[in-house]
């Protein structure tokens, strides 16, 4: 529910900045040209040219940026919403399965499996679960 609307927001971020290279390279070849004339015009060394190019590049595609609203660091707001998240998950699993001996939890996880793993605090010694989730998660990464 919380992971979803962010991964369609990155999707479009993501095409966002797809399609602005074509613009991009087009910018910066003829930033390129006209740094080049305007270098040979003050007598601007390589290394003096390829300053003003990167500094006056970098302001180009960060007004690109802003006018299309789609800054790169947006498209990661999804991996620090998951991380936090799969921590917290984490954790409260690990409360659970080795959590006091007289609370309950416990006795509910340890007679609560089904098929070959019936006892939920136990480590998967088939690896069959650990395997399908870590395969599971690629193919989502994948889609």
């Amino acid at each position: 529910a919380v992971t979803l609307p962010l991964a369609a927001h990155q999707s479009r971020l993501l095409a966002k900045l797809e399609n602005l290279q074509p613009e991009i390279k087009k910018l910066a070849e003829r930033l390129r040209y006209e740094v080049s004339v305007r270098g040979k015009q003050l007598g601007w060394s390589e290394k003096v040219a390829r300053f003003h190019f990167k500094k006056n590049l970098r302001r180009i595609i960060t007004e690109l940026y802003i006018r299309d609203n789609c800054h790169p660091f947006k498209a990661t707001l999804l991996v620090w919403v998951q991380i936090p998240m799969w921590v917290c998950v984490s954790l409260a699993l690990r409360n659970c399965s080795v959590g006091a001996m007289d609370s309950g939890v416990q006795e509910q996880f340890s007679a609560g499996g089904a098929l070959w793993f019936t006892d939920l605090t136990a480590p998967d010694s088939t690896w069959i679960l650990p395997v399908s989730l870590g395969l599971v998660n690629l193919l989502i990464v994948e889609v």
